[in-house]
């Protein structure tokens, strides 16, 4: 998930090269100037911002170490963070704003408010192109109709792009601006 500016998620992508690829290119067309990236040490991101974004990006991986587990024992959470490592890989990332946590605080407000992500529930999707518009419907109601206590607005107001507070419905007919350059068959 990206967020950018008053926490706006603008694109998400699955864990691959290929559609990692298509969510940069997306960032690049959603974006302007210079920025700063931060990503966790997930490879496919490393090639696709230096092929795609390299002219108006400065990225810096933030690499974790995590003790193993001991022999035998099952987790139901991540390990502990031994250390970490920032990487600069393109550009001059500032190392005053090397963080995660917006992106991570993101990952956190979808699994508490798509319980799909959740561990160990039953609340999953039976079919990939279900997943997807879940995430998608999520997404857009996450933007541009829930107010959000810390901004008191929503995120796509915040940032310029909404001039007032959607009702649920409004989502429901820019359908075809949603699903605009999504690289996955959708049903209509």
């Amino acid at each position: 998930m990206t967020v950018v500016d008053a926490s706006v998620a603008i694109r998400w992508l699955l864990p691959d090269q290929a559609s990692t690829d298509v969510f940069i290119e997306g960032l690049r067309l959603a974006t302007a100037g210079q920025f700063q990236i931060m990503t966790d040490g997930f490879a496919p991101y490393r090639s696709a911002i230096s092929n795609i974004l390299s002219d108006r990006v400065d990225l810096a991986q933030l690499i974790k170490v995590y003790r193993a587990s001991p022999e035998g024992e099952h987790r139901y959470s991540p390990a502990d963070v031994v250390s970490t490592e920032v990487v600069p890989c393109v550009g001059r990332p500032d190392p005053e704003r090397n963080c995660t946590s917006h992106v991570e605080r993101q990952n956190l407000t979808i699994r508490m408010g798509l319980r799909r992500f959740t561990r160990l529930t039953n609340a999953f999707s039976k079919t990939f192109k279900n997943h997807c518009a879940a995430i998608m419907v999520w997404v857009a109601f996450y933007n541009f109709c829930g107010v959000h206590r810390s901004l008191r607005t929503t995120p796509a107001m915040a940032s310029g792009i909404a001039d007032h507070i959607w009702s649920v419905r409004e989502p429901v007919f820019l359908q075809s601006a949603c699903f605009a350059g999504w690289p996955y068959p959708i049903a209509h």
